[in-house]
């Protein structure tokens, strides 16, 4: 079989104004990018404001393994099989950062037959929102250390700096910094740090801010400091959100491409998960609800981030009411759940299978405690045994889930449409009673404890005397009433990468709190979790290449 990116580079795309018009997008609408993608104009937005919305499906998943999972496959395979049976579906996905394209994840433009294209621009810089989003972030940096620099007239205490610049790599070396070295002339010198840009809250702001407006509110609120008495410093103190506005005002617009079966994909925003909230742009899944009569998006890694995160921050935040939740596993994930060494996956093994399919209940639950009706997609491999797949479909429906497999790798929309079938009965027959996990008006440490207990089903919580501090400060500014925003291990239901399936007897550790005071949530630290992510031994970069033509290869 080809790779992703010789299927990619061998798809016969269509101008991107095609797949526009089979969405009555006028080309008044369209701001091209190339002749693939475009980027949809703030007009197109009023234009649609009493179009009805379409159905929502959030995509998740079990807790990803090296044996992997393929939930942006399924997504795009998902949403070309419902054009196969004749529904209007849109996609809507997250960017790709360029940390994971070249550390060990690879991109994120799904993979085999059902993949968003052009995938090497999609994967790389695309229409350059990650840089505006880089661009934006830094300029406050800049001129938060310039207003020290230039008088101090707020008083701040460099000690007392929350605000970091932010990379879209992954380089361990700036996680921890000292600026301001040289000279006079040449700044403050402070301790820093770095974050990868899929972590900063610019990024969390352009993805739940409605309108160019409320993106310059949002950014004037981003708390950048105290001063020396203990007071916030916000953004707008120092006058930057104007100007953080102006190189945000095109990468607010979302990108429109098409798949391999030229089925309409909106790409937009992409906070990691594990360490932001994890889903595309509000914006971005409000115009595919009025573009399509279906929407499908996702959430990143498993449901007990992504999906917490898509119902309790962007759902609250935009008033989403999600139809269907399609849960994804695999055969092969579910047997390394319980214990199953990565080389011999492929060997029928009953017994694992029936201790780690336990990670997969735990997922049915939780999606099932918020209202939404489950369908549970298993992407299937040839290893994959009759035997197994008949007892995971019968544990499934005897959790009240609907049961598909999928092949969606090797056939593209072909392979999903049993899966679309049943998503679509789905949501016909069994209607969404949705609702959140907490009310916002609670404490945070209640808000906390809910998640921990109900969601990754933890005996408790425990507090570092850092965390403490940080609450309490968080409370005396009164932003306490906003939702919660857990960064936290993608790899197991608790805070240790190292537990799989269903760990018990654990508590959460909570070594940090901080807030996201324009993004609207407060983000809580657990275990180990970097903000700033490293690359691996032999990173993905060493066996990406470029020929004389442009041609790239290796990239996965």
């Amino acid at each position: 079989m080809l790779t992703d990116i010789e299927i990619a580079q061998n798809a016969e795309m269509k101008p991107i104004q095609e797949i526009a018009d089979g969405l009555s997008i006028d080309a008044t609408d369209v701001e091209y990018y190339g002749h693939y993608k475009a980027k949809l104009s703030e007009a197109l937005y009023q234009k649609l404001e009493d179009e009805p919305d379409g159905k929502l499906i959030l995509v998740t998943a079990i807790n990803p393994t090296p044996a992997g999972e393929g939930k942006t496959t399924v997504s795009v395979g998902l949403a070309d099989a419902l054009r196969q049976i004749g529904k209007k579906s849109v996609l809507a996905l997250r960017e790709p950062s360029l940390g994971p394209v070249f550390g060990i994840k690879g991109g994120a433009a799904g993979g085999g037959y059902a993949q968003v294209v052009p995938m090497e621009d999609i994967n790389l810089h695309f229409t350059g929102d990650m840089h505006a989003i880089t661009a934006a972030n830094n300029l406050l940096c800049a001129m938060l250390d310039n207003h020290m620099q230039q008088g101090n007239v707020l008083r701040i205490d460099q000690r007392r700096v929350m605000i970091k610049r932010v990379l879209d790599m992954n380089d361990r070396a700036l996680r921890n910094i000292v600026i301001g070295l040289g000279g006079k002339v040449d700044g403050i010198p402070r301790s820093d740090g770095f974050q990868i840009t899929v972590a900063s809250e610019v990024m969390a702001i352009l993805c739940l801010a409605s309108d160019l407006e409320d993106l310059k509110e949002r950014l004037g609120k981003i708390l950048v400091a105290y001063d020396l008495d203990g007071n916030p410093i916000y953004a707008k103190d120092l006058q930057a959100q104007g100007a953080m506005t102006a190189l945000l005002k095109d990468a607010i617009k979302p990108n429109l491409v098409q798949t391999l079966e030229h089925t309409p994909a909106l790409i937009h925003g992409g906070p990691f998960a594990n360490i932001a909230h994890g889903c595309n742009s509000l914006r971005a899944t409000k115009l595919a609800l009025k573009l399509g009569d279906y929407c499908v998006t996702e959430a990143g890694f498993g449901s007990d981030l992504g999906a917490e995160k898509f119902f309790d921050i962007k759902c609250r935040c935009g008033g989403l009411h999600p139809d269907c939740v399609v849960l994804v596993a695999t055969v092969r994930a579910l047997k390394y759940n319980g214990g199953v060494p990565k080389t011999e996956l492929t060997t029928e093994n009953l017994d694992a299978l029936k201790q780690g399919i336990v990670n997969l209940q735990v997922h049915i639950e939780n999606m099932q405690k918020y209202g939404v009706p489950v369908v549970v997609a298993i992407n299937r491999f040839a290893s994959d045994t009759k035997a197994e797949l008949d007892f995971v479909q019968k544990f499934c429906e005897n959790l009240g889930a609907e049961f598909a497999l999928t092949e969606v790798f090797a056939k593209g929309g072909a392979g999903g449409k049993l899966l679309a079938e049943k998503v679509c009965k789905t949501i016909e027959t069994k209607p969404s009673k949705f609702h959140m996990m907490y009310d916002t008006n609670w404490f945070v440490k209640e808000k906390i404890e809910k998640i921990a207990k109900e969601i990754y089903r933890a005996d408790g919580v425990t507090y570092t005397v850092q965390a403490e501090k940080a609450l309490a400060q968080i409370e005396a500014l009164g932003c306490d009433k906003l939702p919660i925003c857990v960064a936290k291990t993608q790899y197991s239901l608790s805070d240790d990468a190292a537990k799989l399936g269903k760990p018990e007897h654990f508590t959460i550790t909570v070594r940090d709190v901080t807030l996201s005071n324009g993004a609207g949530f407060i983000v809580v630290l657990t275990g180990n979790i970097m903000t700033m992510p490293g690359l691996p031994k032999a990173p993905a970069a060493q066996k990406i290449d470029c020929d004389k033509n442009g041609e790239i290869t290796g990239l996965f």
